[in-house]
């Protein structure tokens, strides 16, 4: 591969400075992406939120929606994300009796100039430390990992989905 071929960073000028991407002349279009992440625990943990026995309240229902919520405010979070208007925002919270813990899914779309992976990570990591959060006085152990893009579409690069994706 040559210097020319290499894929270069986009928020990065040529004397290495931070930007913004101009996306002014990008075409409109349908972007959609999903992400996931899990929260692994102690088997009694897991109980507890299954039961809906957690001190706090509905550790899912609340997770859920603390991930909408971070979708949306992705842009004041993390530096240079252009802030969007976002057509739908999902977040599923599943029990994985194997990790044990609970599987986290964001989907996040738009029709825009720009794509929705960092709102669609920012979603199932705040979703995450949310169960986290709610379960802490009971497990501290707990282990968030896995986060990362499943799958992406529109725009100019086109379609991506992760090669271990299901």
């Amino acid at each position: 591969m040559t210097e020319a071929d290499r894929p270069s960073l986009t928020h990065i000028g040529a004397s290495g400075e931070a930007h913004m991407v101009d996306v002014a002349d990008k075409a409109e279009t349908v972007r959609i992406a999903v992400a996931e992440g899990h929260v692994r625990m102690a088997k009694e943990t897991l109980a507890i939120i299954r039961e809906g026995n957690a001190k706090k309240g509905d550790v899912i229902a609340t997770a859920r929606i603390a991930g909408i919520m971070a979708a949306k405010q992705t842009a004041n979070l993390i530096p240079l994300c252009h802030p969007l208007m976002l057509s739908k925002i999902t977040v599923e919270i599943t029990e994985n009796a194997t990790l044990p813990g609970l599987d986290v899914v964001a989907t996040v779309k738009l029709t825009g100039k720009t794509g929705v992976e960092m709102e669609a990570l920012t979603a199932v990591s705040v979703a995450c430390l949310t169960i986290y959060d709610m379960a802490k006085a009971v497990d501290k152990t707990m282990e968030i990992g896995g986060i990362r893009l499943l799958e992406k579409s529109g725009g100019k690069s086109g379609h991506f989905r992760h090669p271990e994706a299901g």
